[in-house]
């Protein structure tokens, strides 16, 4: 008697579910890490006594080394390992994995690719959750077999494969137009997500409201995304992979507010021949 029912994977499905393993836990421990060192250096900076930290930047020559060059290079260097080797189980699985490392520690500096500068904690640094969250999405539907290229095929002939792959990329082509990037990216590897982009509003900036949109629905569209649902979002992002933009965590702007306030009651303090600061003998 078994417990649980025995399931059978292609090939590809297993070393998917591993890089899969592998993308998600190297994200959750890089995001750790990068957490630590960020909060070592900010008390550092604000002059409170820190014990040492294991976890510090890596410099080579003088050089800040990110993150995303050892994912880059990991990713090249297993792609050129399978094409030259094409090995079995397991080391094709162990290969998923390792690409699905290197794919983190990539993606994880996203925002760092596409503005060439370090931007990781600041708003636009956002950009690299967004990246994750697509990436993992994606990897999930394709382990999972439910990628369109999957169901067109279970529907048989190739006239029928054309149409649903055809009814498939409308919709997502539609989402892109109405600014629904990444639904639109999602939708690519999950049936059916791309026609939730398509049907609702788009958003107001997109080709699709300034084209189409009358004055009325334009308003609705600047409604549905106000600043709230931004900033909703934004929370979103940084219960995932830490607080963005310039403020500081709660417990370090507490400590720089109370040092700066100390700095400056120090500053205004009267002299003991009870003038003011900065008066001067005449």
């Amino acid at each position: 008697m078994t417990w649980f029912p025995e399931i059978e994977l292609e090939r590809g499905q297993t070393a998917t579910l591993w890089l899969l393993a592998g993308f998600l836990l190297t994200f959750a421990a890089t995001r750790f890490v990068t957490r630590r060192i960020r909060t070592h250096e900010l008390r550092t900076a604000a002059g409170k006594q820190t014990v040492s930290s294991f976890f510090a930047n890596i410099h080579i020559g003088g050089v800040h080394v990110h993150h995303q060059v050892w994912g880059i290079v990991m990713v090249l260097g297993v792609g050129l390992v399978h094409f030259r080797f094409a090995p079995g189980s397991p080391w094709f699985e162990i290969l998923a994995a390792l690409f699905g490392i290197g794919a983190a520690l990539a993606l994880d500096q996203f925002a760092l690719w596409l503005h060439l500068e370090d931007v990781y904690w600041t708003a636009e640094g956002r950009k690299s959750i967004d990246a994750i969250l697509v990436a993992a999405t994606v990897a999930a539907a394709l382990a999972l077999n439910i990628s369109p290229a999957t169901v067109a095929e279970r529907f048989g002939g190739p006239w029928t494969a054309a149409a649903i792959l055809l009814a498939h990329v409308g919709p997502i082509m539609i989402s892109f137009l109405k600014g629904k990037r990444h639904l639109g990216l999602v939708g690519l590897a999950v049936p059916l997500l791309g026609l939730v982009g398509a049907i609702r509003l788009a958003k107001p900036t997109s080709f699709w409201a300034r084209r189409f949109y009358s004055a009325g629905r334009l308003e609705r569209a600047r409604a549905r995304f106000s600043v709230d649902y931004i900033a909703r979002w934004d929370r979103f992002r940084d219960w995932i992979g830490g607080e963005h933009g310039m403020r500081l965590p709660r417990g370090l702007e507490e400590s720089v507010t109370e040092s700066l306030a100390s700095a400056t009651d120090e500053a205004a303090a009267p002299s003991r021949d009870g003038r003011g600061p900065g008066s001067q003998d005449a």
